[in-house]
């Protein structure tokens, strides 16, 4: 029987920065391992240039990215449901797995503040990752 992949939703208010970082890290990660998504309950109109350009340093390309609106199909299609600190809430349904990771908020922020919070959430991404028993790409 094949193994069933986890399902990782993380979620912010405009799924613009945090959110976005978090989802790219796994997905860059975990390769196929995890199926990654990422949305917000008011999504912005683009990802914040700041988190594309710390992204970047990274190795990692967020330019064609675009946040997404947060839907109770999203969350119950999830194992785990990771909010970034950002207040927004979430459906809840039973045999879900939720945390919330309270992190800095980069709006607003240039490149040189985004960088400490790119950095803190790569960290909790490959906790998340070892938690899940699945060895970094």
């Amino acid at each position: 029987m094949p193994e069933t992949k986890p399902s990782v939703l993380f979620v912010c208010v405009h799924n613009a920065g945090r959110s976005q970082m978090a989802a790219a890290f796994l997905a860059q990660l975990a390769g196929n391992r995890v199926e990654v998504r990422s949305a917000g309950s008011a999504p912005a109109d683009a990802v914040n240039p700041a988190v594309v350009a710390a992204m970047a340093e990274a190795g990692i390309d967020l330019s064609a990215r675009t946040p997404k609106i947060l839907t109770t199909d999203a969350v119950r299609a999830s194992d785990i449901v990771i909010s970034m600190g950002c207040g927004d809430a979430c459906p809840v349904f039973p045999g879900k797995r939720y945390l919330d990771w309270t992190l800095d908020d980069p709006a607003g922020q240039g490149v040189a503040a985004v960088r400490p919070i790119r950095d803190d959430i790569e960290r909790r991404v490959r906790g998340l990752l070892a938690d899940l028993g699945i060895r970094s790409a």
